[in-house]
Order: C-alpha cells, then sequence, then structure tokens
C-alpha cells in the first residue's frame, strides 16, 4: 500500500513560518498569516513588519531571492520589544483590552480588574487604544535589542500556537451563538405562526411578526452560508504606526 506523503508547505505557509507572529497589523494586514499571503501574491512587499525588522526582512528576501530593502517607514520602526501593563487602580473592567488582545495574554472579567501576563505579551499594542480610562502602558524591556534579537523563533511559535487557538474559540462561540439565536427565532416563528388572529388588524400584526422573523432568519442563513464559503483572504486594514 502506498501511503500518501503530507503536502509540502504553501509559499505562503513558509513566508509566515519567518514572521514573528506579533499578530500586531502593524504591516497593514489583520494578522502574519494575511501578510504572509499577500506577500505570496506578490500583492505585499516583504519590508512591511516592524516587529520582524531588518532581520526579518532579510530572512524573507533570503526566502523569495529578493533583494533586502530598509523597512518601510509608514508601516513603523524597528524598535525594542516592548510588553503590556494594566495599571489596576485605574481599569475599569470594560474587557475591550481582552477583546482586542490577538494571543489571550490579558485576564480578568467584566467589571473586574485585568491584568497581563507579560510572558504571553507580544507587545502588538493593540490593547492601548480601545481603552477608555488609558491605563495600559507599553514597557520596553529588551534593552536595545529589536527585532529577532529581542525575540525568538520558540516565542513567536507560541504566540501563533495561542493566536491560532484563540481564532478557533472565537469562531465556535460564534457559531454556538449563532445557533441559540437561529433556534429561539425558530420557536418565535412557530409561536407566531399558532396565533389565531380576530380582526384584521390582528392579522396584519401577525403577519408584520412573520415577516421580521423570516427576514431575520434569512440573514442568519446568508450569514453562515458566507462564512462557509467565504476562504478569500481578509482584505488589508490601514497600516498601523508604531505607538
Amino acid at each position: 500500500m502506498t501511503v500518501p506523503h503530507p503536502a509540502s508547505p504553501s509559499l505562503a505557509d513558509q513566508i509566515e513560518d519567518l514572521l514573528p507572529q506579533t499578530q500586531c497589523t502593524k504591516c497593514g494586514y489583520n494578522g502574519c498569516r494575511p501578510y504572509a499571503e499577500a506577500i505570496a501574491a506578490g500583492s505585499a512587499d516583504i519590508n512591511q513588519c516592524p516587529p520582524g525588522g531588518a532581520q526579518g526582512i532579510v530572512r524573507l528576501a533570503g526566502l523569495l531571492g529578493k533583494k533586502v530593502i530598509p523597512l518601510n517607514p509608514v508601516n513603523g520602526l524597528e524598535r525594542p520589544r516592548s510588553v503590556a501593563y494594566i495599571d489596576e487602580s485605574l481599569c475599569i473592567g470594560c474587557t475591550l483590552c481582552i477583546q482586542a488582545c490577538p494571543v489571550d495574554a490579558i485576564v480578568g472579567a467584566a467589571k473586574q480588574m485585568h491584568t497581563v501576563v507579560t510572558s504571553l505579551c507580544t507587545g502588538c499594542d493593540l490593547c492601548v487604544a480601545p481603552c477608555p480610562v488609558d491605563c495600559i502602558v507599553m514597557y520596553p524591556v529588551s534593552g536595545d535589542a529589536t527585532g529577532w534579537d529581542a525575540w525568538s523563533q520558540a516565542e513567536a511559535d507560541d504566540a501563533r500556537a495561542r493566536h491560532d487557538f484563540r481564532t478557533q474559540r472565537l469562531r465556535r462561540e460564534s457559531e454556538a451563538n449563532d445557533a441559540r439565536l437561529a433556534a429561539k427565532a425558530v420557536a418565535k416563528m412557530q409561536e407566531v405562526t399558532q396565533e389565531v388572529p380576530v380582526t384584521p388588524d390582528e392579522l396584519a400584526e401577525k403577519e408584520r411578526k412573520r415577516a421580521i422573523i423570516a427576514a431575520a432568519m434569512e440573514r442568519a442563513r446568508a450569514k453562515a452560508a458566507a462564512a462557509s464559503t467565504d476562504t478569500a483572504q481578509p482584505a488589508p486594514t490601514t497600516p498601523k504606526k508604531d505607538a
């Protein structure tokens, strides 16, 4: 019996392996994977990743056989690695930073103090802007070291694993919520259908309710269909400069 060989990694896979996995979006894409896919497709250049810095550009240039070029300042500057810190005396427990963190490095609950697990923080600084009380600051932790000198492949691999787990968790939660809403809509439609109108006004109200519920159910079906068939690359985001 012939045992099939594992599929060879795609060019996007190989490019993604060379990215620092901070998921900071400074490259102009919604994470390292979309940026890798854009480079592979030729729609993004190799010099858009500030966390990877000059060494990251050298890595990508070597893989792709391209000329080494300077980091694009539009995407930010190469800086020492930083980690987020939350002033717990100011935190109001809004959870916006938790929602923004791409690697689940912030713990806390609604209306309770949050804190950053510094060993898990990639320094993306995506938690800073959403904070309504400005209680989050970024502290440099790598001295003068920048780019890959301030980061390691093991840390990048760990960050990617946490990012992928978070993505899968959010997808499961969204699907579960959609399923609950769909079941609720079906039950409501059955309830309205069983109503026995007596007057023309009551009949009109029944049909109005049925139309609203039917429209909501159709939107849910369209959303589910789009989610199952949409394999296109996420649209690029606006490049974000370093804070």
